[in-house]
């Protein structure tokens, strides 16, 4: 969750979120600040910092705290209202040039595997994936065109820049249905 310290790099948003979630994930594990920073092995000052959004934190120690409090890191970066863990669009990172941003879109856990792989379709194109066993999800993002996504029969349409997470214990079929050529990443992960 590092920026470059640059005054115009915009403070994060996601370390309000992580300042309220972890102070009310903490309370709900009855752990003490100085509990919660020596099992994840971090300074009780770092973790004081950390509940007031005062700091800037690496994945790394926020890994380390929802480990220890057990649950996933999404639980602590997503909007504290939000109730889809799987879409989280918050900022992680801001550079020192105002178009330098890393953004979390989405999170799943993983438990044994994930595939990553990069499609491209020309229009009328389609590819129908069988169903996986329960507990595997499919989460695409779109580099151009649009894609279809039919579910359970229901279009879903996801247009370049944007990504959807669904779970692939169904059928699910990537049309392209537009005129222009399609691009999109896809992981498929259990």
């Amino acid at each position: 969750m590092h920026t470059n310290g640059n005054s115009h790099a915009e403070r994060p948003s996601v370390l309000v979120h992580v300042a309220t979630n972890l102070r009310k994930l903490r309370q709900r594990a009855s752990l003490s600040q100085q509990a919660l920073a020596e099992s994840a092995d971090v300074s009780r000052r770092m973790l004081v910092n950390i509940e007031s959004g005062d700091v800037n934190v690496s994945l790394n120690v926020l890994d380390r705290l929802a480990e220890v409090l057990g649950v996933q890191l999404y639980a602590l970066v997503q909007p504290p209202e939000s109730e889809d863990s799987a879409r989280i669009e918050q900022l992680v990172w801001a550079g020192r040039h105002a178009d330098s941003r890393g953004i979390l879109l989405a999170s799943k856990p993983a438990h044994q595997e994930v595939e990553l792989s990069s499609w491209w379709m020309a229009s009328g194109d389609r590819y129908d994936s069988e169903p996986n066993p329960p507990g595997w999800h499919d989460m695409v993002v779109v580099i151009a065109g649009e894609l279809t996504l039919m579910i359970d029969g229901e279009a879903r349409r996801v247009v370049a820049g944007d990504f959807h997470v669904v779970a692939s214990d169904q059928p699910i079929s990537y049309c392209n249905e537009g005129a222009a050529p399609l691009h999109f990443v896809r992981n498929v992960l259990h």
